[in-house]
């Protein structure tokens, strides 16, 4: 197994966690990483952001957005879900990993969105 940790202060957990061939993502939000600024406002700024730093997390462990089996999103407003579902469908065109969306009361700095990866590297 192998633990990725994050810079900054991110907090007390690993950004990815490696088991084999499996690639586990801690929840990603739209967080510019060198300053450490929510980014946007709306939902498909946060959302793009988002995705930006999920492929960033990603490929620190070797692995990019083709080899994405299942993501989890958490929006805090499902009325989002068809504009975030547009920005979706930007990152994964086509052979599209499974997915859960669910609407939460509240993320980490007030951000609309979190997602969460499950990648396979064989």
């Amino acid at each position: 197994m192998k633990r990725i940790q994050g810079s900054g202060n991110q907090g007390p957990y690993s950004q990815v966690v490696i088991v084999g061939s499996w690639v586990y993502t801690s929840g990603q939000i739209p967080i510019e990483v060198t300053t450490g600024n929510v980014v946007g406002e709306t939902i498909t700024e946060q959302a793009r952001q988002t995705f930006y730093n999920l492929q960033g997390v990603l490929a620190q462990a070797g692995a990019d957005l083709t080899q994405v089996v299942k993501v989890t999103v958490f929006l805090t407003n499902l009325r989002d879900f068809a504009a975030f579902n547009h920005v979706y469908a930007e990152f994964f065109p086509s052979d599209r990993p499974a997915r859960s969306c669910v609407q939460v009361a509240a993320l980490p700095r007030d951000v609309t969105v979190e997602i969460e990866a499950v990648a396979y590297l064989g």
